[in-house]
């Protein structure tokens, strides 16, 4: 809950702010869907600044251990900005993802993505 988030597609969005995250959790992570308030945002984008949105979280600050016994943990918090249905609004992807997006159902994240760890 009022975590800032960069926004690594081509939405428009540059920050968003997670409102809720969608989850029956204290806060979202990594996969999880949030709704979201835009902060900054590109003039002429898909996104205004002031809109709320949903988003898939991408990458997370806090780490997260993966079925091998070894853990990922990347250096900020970002997120992809997605519609009600879990589309991607961006049509490309900036910097790594993790794989386990693959377990939730994100593929259309997963395949516009540039690098996946």
């Amino acid at each position: 809950m009022r975590t800032k988030l960069k926004v690594v597609d081509n939405s428009g969005a540059k920050w968003v702010r997670c409102i809720q995250a969608l989850k029956g959790r204290k806060g979202a992570r990594l996969g999880d869907t949030i709704i979201a308030s835009v902060q900054e945002a590109q003039p002429r984008g898909k996104v205004k600044k002031g809109e709320v949105v949903y988003g898939v979280v991408v990458r997370a600050a806090m780490q997260r251990g993966r079925c091998d016994g070894s853990e990922i943990r990347f250096d900020d918090n970002a997120a992809v900005l997605v519609n009600k249905q879990g589309e991607p609004i961006g049509s490309r992807v900036f910097g790594p993802v993790p794989h386990e997006l693959r377990m939730m159902k994100h593929l259309k994240i997963l395949s516009l993505a540039e690098h996946i760890a």
